[in-house]
């Protein structure tokens, strides 16, 4: 064959719902023979596509042997009407007793059915998010195999950034690259073209490896979100020339449908022949890889002593390139931000947890207007609750801004007034003695009382209940335990609260709510930056820099005074428990969040 009919499905599997999500995958199958175009020849779906990939200790319930996988394609096939055609998709496998997060390719239906090639993803991430070797065992191995169109090779996620291995498919005569992928998004930089920072990555690598090796790459990416992580989509496919064909929507389930020249495959080797110049240069590379190994065995492995004053240096400010004025390391691209957290809510509240309605807690400042915003575009304005809730000593102004919201997305809301069930509690635990309750001791009591109103109107609403406390105030653990923090979705937790302005002000939340001063309106006259002793932005970079592993003195090089980093960072370190679980007293091997291990969205 000289051309090949490819299409690219980006899906957004239901959590551990095989059968279901196998239903689709029939769906998908119907449609495509069904419409206009012609039926594509062969199908790239997602890593994990049937069952989701944050599946944790659930892997071992849903793991399934490539022969089971393949006849259940087999019979949603036979029921698509489709003409016979491949299916390339990743899935959770049981092989040999064994795990392993692996890729098929078969072929479904005709005289040539059957199952042509199994990948085991040799790269298992555990960094960051991932932790994917505690649950799977690693593949040992990377080979092309024949189709009935050409040659092919898959490769799952991070298997493609480690060069080696597409560099090893190609010399076993690739020419299309299958790559199955569930990379969460990262990154709201400015100028990604509205797009997550992570994809730009993922289109050079694709880029580089097709013009480099002469050959066609398709990635097929998760679309959703599991547990907060975002899967953004943007599946893509790049020719042999290094171009970008194809790219898919983001936050949606798409499908790209594209005819590929494998004869192209031949011209733009012969134009830029670098496999070759590889394939004759590889065994003397390879010889000198072993002698410089065998030289370093000779040596006994020791390093060799340091120089007078090698390793001794001053303390140097991150990159200059990442510190510049030009370059803010908190600026956000408002609009990806807003489309991200909207999906956001819409996963978590509708798709994931059943839910048509959300209920928040609206102070009248920015941080629960900015999710009020963001839940009336993603739920409908009828769907979502807002609630004051008054203590006699709160700032009129607080109910006056929280009402300009309420009017200005025609949301509905409910006031509910909270002095008599403070001050009932206050004169309980006074008791006999008749000490007054502290005024932060009260406030907790304020904050406490809150979230049960919410928790008890999302019963009556059957709604649930959406935070709205931001990134900074959480790395202060600035908020009540078991109070701010207890909402079960959170859509801006990750912003810090100078992305959280700058959001705010790109939806049109009132100017009025946004410059006035950040305050938890529990004691009177108190603000945000009075109790931190250092303003949200400053804070907001030391944060930043501190999380990203950066030391005092690289920190404070770049205009911060030692108090201020010192301030933060002990700030940040004394609040780790109020992030946490409680500390449970482990005594078995089937111990809850340990052993036991399942993703609350599983």
């Amino acid at each position: 064959m000289s051309t090949l009919r490819l299409a690219i499905a980006q899906l957004r599997p239901r959590k551990g719902a095989y059968a279901e999500n196998l239903g689709r995958v029939g769906a998908l199958l119907r449609e495509l023979a069904a419409g206009p175009e012609a039926a594509p020849e062969l199908l790239l779906l997602p890593e994990s596509a049937l069952t989701g990939y944050f599946l944790e200790g659930g892997v071992r319930e849903l793991a399934v042997s490539a022969e089971r996988l393949f006849a259940d394609l087999s019979r949603e096939h036979e029921g698509s009407g489709a003409p016979p055609l491949d299916v390339a998709l990743g899935f959770y496998e049981v092989h040999q007793n064994r795990l392993y997060n692996s890729a098929l390719y078969a072929t479904l239906g005709g005289a040539e059915a059957g199952v042509r090639h199994v990948h085991r993803k040799v790269f298992l991430p555990t960094y960051g998010v991932f932790d994917e070797e505690r649950f799977v065992e690693p593949g040992r191995s990377v080979q092309a195999f024949d189709t009935r169109w050409g040659r092919a090779a898959l490769l799952i996620c991070e298997d493609v950034w480690h060069s080696f291995m597409p560099m090893l498919a190609a010399l076993d005569g690739a020419q299309l690259m299958l790559v199955p992928s569930a990379s969460p998004a990262r990154g709201l930089n400015p100028g990604t073209m509205g797009r997550p920072a992570s994809l730009g990555r993922w289109e050079l690598i694709a880029q580089d490896i097709a013009g480099e090796h002469g050959v066609y790459f398709a990635l097929s990416q998760l679309a959703g979100f599991e547990g907060g992580k975002a899967f953004a989509g943007g599946s893509l496919l790049a020719g042999p020339r290094g171009d970008l064909l194809l790219k898919a929507p983001v936050f949606e389930e798409a499908t790209l449908r594209a005819e590929l020249d494998l004869e192209d495959i031949t011209r733009a080797r012969a134009e830029l022949p670098l496999l070759s110049d590889l394939e004759m240069r590889l065994p003397h590379l390879l010889g000198s890889l072993h002698h410089a190994r065998r030289g370093d065995k000779r040596a006994g492995g020791q390093a060799a002593p340091a120089r007078p004053g090698e390793g001794e240096h001053a303390a140097l400010a991150p990159i200059t390139a990442r510190t510049s004025p030009e370059h803010d390391p908190l600026a956000i691209d408002p609009e990806l931000t807003r489309r991200w957290l909207v999906e956001f809510i819409r996963d978590e509240v509708q798709r994931r947890r059943g839910f048509a309605k959300a209920v928040l807690g609206l102070s009248g400042g920015v941080d629960s207007a900015l999710v009020a915003w963001l839940a009336a575009e993603a739920l409908g304005p009828e769907n979502v609750l807002a609630v004051r809730m008054p203590y006699r000593t709160s700032s009129p102004e607080s109910l006056a801004h929280a009402q300009l919201v309420i009017d200005a997305l025609g949301i509905r809301s409910r006031t509910v007034e909270i002095t008599d069930a403070v001050d009932g509690l206050a004169r309980a635990i006074r008791g006999e003695s008749g000490a007054e309750v502290s005024p932060g001791r009260l406030g907790n009591v304020m904050a406490r009382t809150r979230m049960i109103t919410l928790f008890d109107l999302s019963a009556e609403e059957r709604s649930l209940p959406i935070g709205t406390g931001n990134k900074t105030e959480r790395l202060f653990g600035y908020f009540t335990w078991h109070a701010d923090d207890s909402p079960p979705v959170n859509p801006i937790g990750d912003l810090f609260k100078s992305q959280v302005w700058a959001l705010a002000r790109h939806l049109g939340v009132p100017e009025v709510i946004v410059g006035k001063p950040a305050s938890a309106d529990l004691i009177h006259g108190q603000t945000d930056e009075g109790d931190f002793g250092i303003s949200y932005p400053r804070a907001d970079v030391i944060l930043h820099w501190l999380l990203s592993g950066y030391g005092e003195p690289e920190i404070a090089a770049l205009g911060f005074t030692p108090e201020e980093v010192r301030l933060v960072r002990d700030r940040l370190e004394a609040t780790h428990w109020k992030r946490r679980l409680p500390t449970v007293a482990m005594v078995s091997q089937t111990a809850i969040g340990e052993y036991y291990l399942r993703p609350v969205d599983y």
